[in-house]
């Protein structure tokens, strides 16, 4: 795997800040308007969807925005103990944003969707046991810091 500092990371080659916001922007029009979905987010505060895009920016590689404003890691399992998130919502979510980085054109190389998608898969598997009834979540862990994983970008010379 190249891991120098020509690599962009994964929020550099998805369009930083910007490309991220339209991401959750279409992915929370999406949520509120599906039927397995809008329950669990109802009544979110109005600022949620930029919650979730500087989450996801500093996960892949940006600035350390959610940290700095919300808490990091801690401020994000709170929101997820005892929500009980089924494995249908979890899947659900999944199709909802993939479909939403497709409507944003979020880049559709096979690379960046293999470590996108495999970070949401990852996430979204942690979050449905971390808020179950009966979890034991670790506390005290960082943001994760997710990369290019064996198949980094293909950049032409």
């Amino acid at each position: 795997m190249i891991n120098d500092q020509s690599t962009p990371s994964l929020y550099t080659w998805a369009g930083g800040e910007a490309a991220l916001s339209r991401l959750t922007e279409a992915f929370y029009r999406r949520v509120a308007d599906d039927a397995v979905l809008a329950p669990v987010f109802a009544g979110m505060e109005a600022g949620h969807a930029r919650h979730v895009a500087l989450w996801l920016g500093e996960v892949f590689g940006g600035p350390a925005a959610y940290t700095a404003g919300r808490g990091g890691y801690e401020f994000m399992l709170a929101k997820h103990l005892g929500r009980g998130i089924t494995e249908e919502q979890r899947r659900r979510w999944l199709t909802l944003i993939v479909d939403a980085a497709d409507e944003v054109g979020l880049p559709s190389d096979p690379e960046f969707r293999a470590a996108f998608v495999s970070y949401l898969e990852w996430g979204t598997r942690l979050a449905v046991r971390n808020s179950a009834p009966d979890a034991t979540p670790f506390h005290g862990a960082p943001v994760p810091k997710w990369g290019w994983g064996e198949a980094p970008p293909y950049i032409a010379e």
